[in-house]
């Protein structure tokens, strides 16, 4: 007969091994993590990391899995919607880090959303990849938060040079969301780059709030400015309704536009009021080749339309992620493996995604070129030119 001590003991032993064996089965998964608006005034920047994040999954697991260090695991996706709202995206980071225990995880995209939430990922210990998020204060002093794009310093100034070479002007007006981090810190990043080394001047600063639908007096200043071209460095969903106002209000002068252009409605939402526009950007799906045209073709056929420049930043943030599990491998533990990962991410050199060659830099951030594309008659994002850094 078994004694109350050696019960307990054997109880004890089968709780031990069972959980145990619940730990290697989990260990078969690998968990990440995506931080992204799937509602909210700009749902389509969620759909495309969404759309992104499957074709990986779904093309690693359909082949057993992804494979590190000789073992193969299973990829789990857990995609939670940030609303495009601050609050909401720490809510997420919370949620993905403490309740998911995910490994890591991409997003959120935009800065607005990547800043605040990018503290709790930092604070936790958990490594972050923003795809879009192009506000510096994103991952300075942060080394557990990385990003897939360039820097709105980089991207403000090479626009203006750009912007100067092929309009020919030197007045500008600048409209941009007042709410938005990215959109005020560009536009001043815009204006200083203007004012400064392109010796220019800057005839209308104008803001709006995140909710306003109504430009008009705002563009009226624009169009009485007799300012040579207007920059919008606006969420897509805010530079339809501005461009198509602009045109009822008699503007015919060109508009230059910022990397936030890059979704696949724009063109329909606009009503076709972006046509023979500009915008500096990450890539240009017309002509791509490689690996680029590839990634697209696979995009269009799962999903019937050309990803924009998330949906393809997206893709390469994940890649990036794997990229990094498979070197640095997995223990189990999950603190140790974060870290690990985060180490891992740090030392990637010269990968050569989709939206071009990176090498991070010790803040997180890669080294790389932008393009600028012009919305041609059809639609299509056009490419014009490569801007460097």
């Amino acid at each position: 007969m078994k004694t109350p001590a050696k019960i307990g003991i054997a109880v004890l032993a089968v709780a031990v091994i069972s959980g145990f064996l619940t730990g290697a089965k989990n260990n078969q998964t690998i968990k990440i993590g995506f931080n992204i608006p799937l509602t909210g005034d700009s749902p389509k920047v969620g759909e495309g990391s969404k759309f992104s994040g499957e074709l990986i999954k779904n093309e690693i697991n359909s082949q057993g899995g992804l494979e590190v260090k000789g073992k193969k695991y299973q990829l789990e996706f857990i995609y939670v919607d940030n609303e495009l709202k601050a609050d909401s995206a720490i809510q997420a980071a919370y949620k993905l880090i403490d309740q998911d225990k995910v490994l890591a995880c991409i997003g959120p995209d935009g800065s607005g959303r990547a800043i605040p939430a990018g503290q709790v990922y930092n604070d936790e210990k958990t490594p972050m990849i923003s795809p879009w998020a192009t506000n510096p204060a994103v991952t300075k002093d942060r080394p557990y938060v990385f990003r897939a794009c360039f820097l709105d310093p980089f991207q403000a100034p090479v626009a203006a040079k750009f912007a100067k070479e092929q309009f020919k002007g030197t007045k500008v007006a600048i409209l941009y969301n007042l709410e938005d981090d990215y959109s005020k810190t560009l536009a001043e990043l815009f204006r200083k780059a203007w004012e400064g080394t392109q010796g220019g001047k800057v005839v209308v600063f104008e803001s709006f709030g995140q909710k306003d639908q109504d430009f008009s007096v705002q563009l009226t200043k624009v169009v009485d400015s007799n300012a040579d071209f207007l920059y919008l460095p606006d969420y897509y969903n805010h530079v339809a309704l501005i461009t198509t106002q602009a045109k009822d209000l008699g503007w015919t002068k060109p508009v230059m536009g910022s990397d936030s252009w890059g979704s696949a409605d724009l063109v329909k939402l606009s009503k076709g009021a972006v046509i023979g526009d500009y915008f500096t950007t990450h890539y240009a799906a017309a002509g791509a080749v490689g690996k680029t045209k590839a990634f697209i073709d696979k995009y269009k056929a799962a999903y019937g339309y050309t990803p924009d420049d998330v949906g393809a930043l997206t893709y390469d943030a994940v890649n990036i992620v794997l990229k990094a599990i498979q070197d640095a491998g997995l223990t189990g533990n999950l603190k140790k493996d974060r870290t690990a990962i985060k180490d891992a991410m740090g030392k990637i050199k010269n990968y050569d995604g989709v939206t071009g060659q990176m090498t991070f830099t010790p803040e997180g951030d890669p080294v790389k070129d932008a393009v600028v594309v012009k919305i041609a008659d059809n639609g299509d994002f056009t490419f014009v030119k490569s801007l460097q850094p």
